[in-house]
């Protein structure tokens, strides 16, 4: 091990210090409190990330900071210390140049001196979080594409028109989550970009490409589990949508048979599909469960088969006398925390038997938080017998 260098000073006077020996320390010339600096304590696997400038803060002013890599988000927060850390910066960092009054003293010259530039209190500490997706979905709301507003190719022109319009930049920099998070949320959320901004597309106007679509199929004689994109995408576009809308019109309900390879290939999904039907019969308001049935089978398009499992997290079931009943509540509608999830729950039903209530939690993700926490935490479990199923309540 290297012995600090006659005289040395800074943090290099430090490095290489003998277990049991001392060294001197001063007040540096600019101590003070340096409001401006932090100490961060990190996980070796996000060691990379930073060194290599990979990642980034995201947070308005009146939010609490998180920190993003590409692929998670850190909460950030304050972690206080009853020793005192001393923060001694390096020789040469240009901020912090010294120039110390030589001495006539050879003794003095030669005595290795660290100097303090602050007194740390204590240090930033990152807790992975679940990103902050709620105000993605408030933000893309305040002005849906609809075929009323085909103005797509005036953007650019019109200034007034990109008001309430989010481009990725904008999102990047008003939504707490990583990027690969981000897109994912748009992803759930069916948004599509739009001459560089994304959108969400009405449903009503999405009910009427995909009734298009199911159309051109019966009159074209395609099969809907091979789709040609080229086709499809002409077809839409000769009778009257944007191209842009009849591809995501593809994306939204179908999956992709031939990534990669040239002259794409789509089949319909028949869960989304069918599910895209039963929330445009239940846009009416609760139905009985089986006059929604037969509805639904009329609905849907041949070959493809309605089951009640597929409404598993977006209908309500209730006894009404002898009649079942159902209406519309899904999962997607709900806030992404916790505790305002289980908040929004009980206000809806008091109680929740267990089957009825895990479609509508499954999705929540705390790191470091099992489901089972999550339910210790938020709800209060009841059992009359050890036969019956639990009950949830309100904590």
């Amino acid at each position: 091990m290297e012995s600090p260098q006659p005289g040395s000073r800074g943090a290099e006077a430090l490095k290489n210090i003998a277990p049991g020996s001392s060294i001197s320390v001063a007040y540096h010339p600019l101590f003070g409190p340096h409001d401006d600096l932090l100490l961060l304590e990190l996980d070796e696997k996000l060691l990379p990330d930073v060194l290599h400038e990979r990642v980034v803060l995201r947070g308005q002013p009146d939010e609490d900071a998180v920190l993003c890599t590409q692929s998670k988000t850190y909460a950030m927060k304050f972690v206080g210390t009853s020793n005192s850390v001393l923060l001694v910066p390096p020789a040469n960092h240009s901020e912090f140049c010294e120039n110390p009054q030589k001495n006539d003293s050879n003794m003095e010259e030669d005595k290795v001196v660290a100097p303090v530039i602050k007194v740390v209190s204590g240090n930033m500490e990152l807790v992975e979080t679940a990103p902050k997706l709620d105000k993605l979905k408030s933000f893309l709301s305040e002005k849906t594409y609809n075929f009323e507003v085909y103005d797509v190719g005036n953007l650019e022109d019109n200034q007034e028109s990109t008001i309430g319009l989010y481009n990725w930049n904008d999102l990047v920099n008003n939504i707490q989550a990583s990027d690969e998070e981000l897109r994912s949320g748009l992803q759930a959320l069916s948004a599509v970009e739009i001459n560089g901004y994304w959108r969400l597309v009405e449903g009503s106007y999405m009910d009427m490409i995909l009734g298009m679509l199911l159309k051109n199929s019966v009159l074209n004689d395609w099969s809907l589990n091979a789709l040609n994109e080229d086709e499809v995408v002409c077809t839409l576009e000769s009778d009257g949508f944007p191209g842009v809308l009849a591809r995501h019109c593809l994306h939204t309900y179908g999956t992709k048979l031939n990534e990669g390879m040239p002259g794409c290939v789509w089949k319909l999904d028949e869960k989304r599909v069918c599910m895209h039907f039963a929330k445009e019969i239940l846009k009416g308001g609760k139905r009985k469960l089986e006059s929604f049935m037969d509805e639904w089978r009329r609905k849907v398009p041949d070959g493809m088969q309605p089951s009640f499992d597929l409404m598993e997290g977006e209908v309500l079931t209730e006894r009404v006398g002898v009649e079942t009943w159902i209406r519309a509540f899904s999962v997607a509608s709900l806030p992404s925390t916790p505790a305002e999830r289980f908040s929004v729950l009980f206000r809806e039903r008091k109680k929740w038997e267990w089957k009825d209530l895990q479609p509508y939690v499954r999705d929540l993700k705390v790191p470091g938080l099992s489901s089972e926490g999550l339910l210790l935490k938020y709800t209060r479990r009841t059992q009359p017998s050890p036969d019956a199923e639990p009950v949830f309540s309100a904590r």
